[in-house]
């Protein structure tokens, strides 16, 4: 039975690790805990510490990734932003804890936070937090859902889905083309595609 749980670490490990926008872990955590029947307290333990690690790995690796493929100028902007969050920290965390309560990916805010250059004590506490009190959330809904198979499956297309990765894909969107220098310096909004090496 072990193996099981190995399976939800690894999977929510796998899917948080991703550099881009990926179905949230909990996902992956509900369909192991559904298919084998699993302690849902221990999935959400398991699963939240897999996930932890997958994000705490893609901190560590984002700023390779923006070296390599992102224009220098477009680094420095992500870094800036950073910055500016890091002036009012306690501002910065409730933002982070705010963004990993809802049920979105979390992908864009710790490629945000990998390329700023922001320490993993900086965004992992608040990201703890709201990582198991949002998947805990999701998790019960889900076990309730799994009793009415046939509406989970109608709402894995739903609308609120397909909106939760369009938003993903929105905010990485803002993250990588917005020059947030102007935006915050200038209170002028300026759309930059070219930034890629």
């Amino acid at each position: 039975m072990w193996w099981q749980y190995t399976l939800v670490f690894l999977g929510a490990l796998l899917f948080d690790i991703v550099p881009f926008p990926f179905p949230p872990a909990f996902t992956i955590m509900m369909f192991f805990q559904i298919l084998y029947g699993l302690d849902i307290w221990a999935v959400i333990i398991i699963g939240v510490a897999g996930s932890i690690l997958g994000r705490y790995i893609l901190l560590l690796y984002a700023p390779l990734l923006a070296k390599r493929y992102l224009k220098e100028s477009k680094n420095n902007d992500i870094q800036f932003l950073g910055a500016k969050m890091k002036e009012n920290k306690w501002k910065g965390q409730a933002v982070i804890l705010a963004y990993s309560l809802l049920p979105l990916p979390t992908t864009p805010l710790f490629l945000w936070a990998g390329i700023s250059r922001l320490k993993p004590i900086y965004i992992i506490p608040a990201f703890i937090i709201g990582k198991f009190n949002s998947d805990t959330v999701a998790l019960h809904l889900g076990k309730y859902a799994s009793e009415n198979i046939e509406g989970l499956i109608q709402n894995t297309f739903s609308l609120e889905s397909i909106a939760s990765l369009i938003l993903s894909f929105l905010l990485l969107f803002c993250l990588l083309f917005i020059d947030w220098r102007k935006l915050i310096q200038a209170k002028k909004l300026v759309i930059n595609y070219k930034i890629w090496k």
